[in-house]
């Protein structure tokens, strides 16, 4: 024999994957596949009948952010009042103030979204809306109380104007009318129909209602506010509901509370303002009044009606001069009003549109209005310890300083220009040495009105400016499409519930036989015989669920006798060559449950069938079942034999009444199994066998549980190692894969036991032979790999 290299068989063993083999392992179950498939699929049809449609609303709006140069953006005129561009407006803080509390509360309060009808269903209740409610419900409380009420009960119409009221638990409380005054634990309540036509009799309507802080929450988190565009200023308000009007309408108001804010924050920077430039007017028209009644008495005290120019070259050189002076004085007036005015309101929008020369003071006035309106919307749904409060509020305290300084810093450089001007204008004034006096000092009191006036008219100016700014305030945001769905709903979607639930209808029972198949490490078929043990394979039993020990008879056609007999033909191939003698064959399996002594007394019987003297031996004596293989008493047995010396052979042969064979009992059990066994009284029986036997059938004890087997094995013609499919631990084969490769049982032979014939192992139906098993019902089978 050649000397065989272990390498040579591990790539012996190295097959390609048969997927058709492992198709069928999955296909034999198809019946759980069917099974589970319609489970999964009365469970999408529940799903879809049941679970309440989803409809998906979007609506789409610009938002303004162009350069704005103060309050009055839309005016290109006041581009000459000097005033700086402020930023523009951040698209995610305007995302964030759509999503914001106080703007979701507004919302739901105009709607009353917080109380809720359902018509009540048999498995789910349908929400209404609007002309779908036939109720009124006018809650007796404060809004602050039913804002804050969570309760649920029904209402049940018994006629045109009375109803029953149940509570959340389905106690029915006393018969009402319609507009009555109803005392509840949530309160005192009123209900009228909302139309007569639309009421129903004994149509239960379920009311819940939810405290508004639930409400929001539920909102914010279920629109999704977005920008359509990398980098711009279309923003997209997405929301999924039940109900697509409702869906409308909490998108459209939510766009218009939110312009409606815009436009009031503008409206209190205008308003302010103007408050602002009419107490300034009233104290300049003052102080107008008092310069005018000066200039009267200078004249009247002096005499003067007219006062001539008496040099006009001169007063031609001033003139300039004077402008400039009265110019200075102007700024100089309104940067004192506003430092007054930031100095005494902390917490006030600072006026604009002054026509301050400074631009970092414009520029920060404008800055720091932008902040101070932020906070503000800010803090409506939030609180001062708010770290964006915190920080706004930090900013805007170094705003006010830097506006401060910068008022500071404008008035000191207007007092030098000033300062700069009278002295050029003294100058001038050393060349007029001969102007009267009283030419002097009316120019002073003329200076003095011109200046006033001048300053009277230019806030005048700028208040009709403010008022016009007012009357056409626009919207931040400008909408492009009002909110609109598709009449389709969007949740849940058929195509995708159908392809779920045929998916998991296969992924299931697929993965439970993985699972199954995956752990279950017993022998599953011949391939997994043949892989590990080389020994010739002689014959298949077919499994069976008879009740009789011994299934063959003369007239039996079914699969399972056939099998024998064909194992008998081919036993009989095997020992062709031995003549003149009994034929002694070992029955030997692994381990207990293979169907050993089944095949023992089976065989017997078909080989009894063919008009052969046929003697079974229970050569496992430490098994202690007296009448194991026939339903009779029987005497001594093999172990009786063994350990009696004056016992012979003939005394512990009994006949078969089933079968037409003979029969040595194991007998009782021994002490000492092994000791027996070698004691050479073995010889005995084999020798009177041989001589009045054709053959011996030997049911030996489990190779793995002792060694007395192979103590007796050298006796054996033929050996066969019954393997039973779905029984035997895979691990186990390498007990026979030994046996065989170091010959230690000779004429080895491997017989398969409980083999499936649906699974197509076998002989198959195909044969015509009929069936080795009644049908069971299918559930009832057990699943095999």
């Amino acid at each position: 024999m050649q000397n065989e290299n272990p390498s040579n068989y591990m790539f012996e063993d190295e097959e390609p994957i048969n997927y058709r083999e492992k198709f069928e392992k999955y296909a034999y179950n198809w019946k759980w596949f069917l099974i589970s498939i319609f489970i999964f699929s009365l469970g999408a049809y529940a799903y879809l009948k049941f679970i309440p449609k989803q409809y998906t609303v979007t609506s789409t709006i610009l938002i303004n952010d162009e350069n704005s140069k103060g309050l009055p953006s839309e005016l290109s005129a006041f581009e000459d009042l000097g005033l700086t561009t402020l930023g523009k407006t951040s698209v995610d803080n305007e995302i964030g103030m759509l999503k914001s509390f106080s703007l979701m509360e507004s919302v739901i309060k105009k709607l009353g979204t917080n109380i809720t009808f359902y018509e009540k269903g048999m498995i789910s209740n349908k929400e209404l809306y609007k002309n779908e409610i036939p109720f009124i419900i006018n809650f007796l409380l404060k809004d602050s109380l039913v804002y804050s009420k969570d309760t649920t009960f029904s209402i049940l119409a018994l006629t045109p104007a009375k109803f029953v009221l149940k509570n959340s638990r389905g106690t029915v409380s006393k018969v009402y009318l319609f507009g009555e005054n109803m005392q509840t634990d949530f309160g005192n309540i009123t209900i009228t129909p909302a139309a007569l036509k639309n009421l129903k009799k004994n149509e239960e309507i379920v009311v819940k209602v939810v405290p508004i802080k639930n409400i929001i929450e539920d909102l914010r988190t279920n629109i999704e506010v977005k920008t359509m565009y990398k980098k711009s200023s279309l923003i997209q308000l997405i929301l999924k509901a039940p109900v697509k009007l409702k869906s409308q309408d909490i998108l459209n108001n939510l766009v218009q509370q939110y312009n409606k804010d815009a436009v009031d924050d503008k409206l209190f920077i205008g308003k302010s303002t103007n408050l602002f430039i009419n107490e300034r007017l009233d104290l300049i028209k003052n102080e107008l009044s008092n310069v005018d009644q000066g200039v009267e008495n200078f004249k009247k005290n002096n005499q003067l009606t007219d006062i001539d120019d008496e040099s006009s070259l001169i007063l031609q050189n001033n003139a300039e001069l004077e402008k400039k002076i009265v110019d200075l004085n102007t700024q100089v007036r309104v940067a004192e009003y506003v430092t007054d005015y930031v100095n005494k309101n902390t917490e006030q929008i600072i006026p604009s549109n002054l026509g301050l020369s400074d631009d970092a003071v414009s520029t920060n006035s404008a800055r720091y209005n932008e902040l101070l309106i932020e906070r503000n919307r800010i803090l409506k749904s939030s609180s001062k310890k708010n770290p964006v409060i915190i920080n706004l509020d930090e900013q805007l305290k170094q705003l006010r300083t830097g506006i401060s300084h910068g008022l500071q810093n404008l008035k000191a450089s207007l007092n030098i220009a000033l300062n700069n001007t009278k002295k050029e204008e003294d100058k001038v004034f050393s060349r007029i040495y001969s102007a009267p006096k009283q030419e002097r000092q009316f120019k002073e009191f003329q200076r003095q009105q011109q200046i006033i006036e001048t300053l009277y008219l230019f806030l005048l100016q700028k208040r009709e400016e403010n008022a016009i700014s007012l009357a056409v305030t626009a919207p931040k945001a400008k909408i492009i499409d009002f909110a609109d769905g598709s009449n389709r709903p969007t949740s849940p979607k058929l195509i995708l519930v159908i392809i779920t639930a045929l998916s998991l209808g296969l992924l299931i029972p697929f993965t439970t036989l993985y699972i199954i198949y995956f752990f279950d490490n017993k022998v599953q078929s011949i391939k997994d015989i043949e892989n590990i043990i080389k020994a010739p394979i002689i014959g298949e039993i077919p499994k069976t669920i008879r009740g009789s020990k011994i299934v063959i008879h003369d007239t039996d056609k079914e699969n399972i006798s056939e099998s024998f007999r064909m194992l008998r033909t081919n036993i009989n191939f095997m020992l062709s060559k031995i003549k003149g003698r009994a034929k002694i064959i070992f029955i030997m399996s692994t381990i207990v449950g293979e169907g050993k002594t089944f095949t023992t007394l089976n065989l017997a019987s078909v080989i009894a069938l063919s008009n052969k003297k046929v003697l079974l031996i229970g050569g496992d004596i430490r098994k202690a079942n007296s009448n194991e293989y026939i339903n009779q008493n029987i005497g001594n047995g093999l172990s009786n034999f063994l350990m009696d010396n004056f016992l012979k052979v003939s005394d512990v042969i009994e006949r078969s009444l089933e079968g037409n064979f003979d029969i040595i009992n194991s007998g009782t059990v021994p002490p000492n199994p092994s000791e027996l066994i070698m004691n050479g009284r073995f010889d005995e029986i084999f020798d009177y066998a041989k001589d009045n036997y054709d053959y011996v059938v030997v049911d030996t004890a489990p190779v793995k549980m002792v060694t007395d087997s192979l103590l007796l094995s050298h006796y054996a013609d033929l050996c066969l190692y019954v393997i039973r499919l779905n029984n035997l631990d895979k691990r186990l084969l390498e007990i026979p894969k030994k046996m065989f490769n170091e010959k230690r049982l000779p004429n080895m032979a491997i017989l398969i036991n409980g083999v499936d014939l649906k699974r197509g192992y076998g002989y198959g139906q195909s044969y015509g032979y009929g069936r080795s098993m009644p049908k069971k019902n299918w559930w009832k089978r057990i699943i095999v790999g």
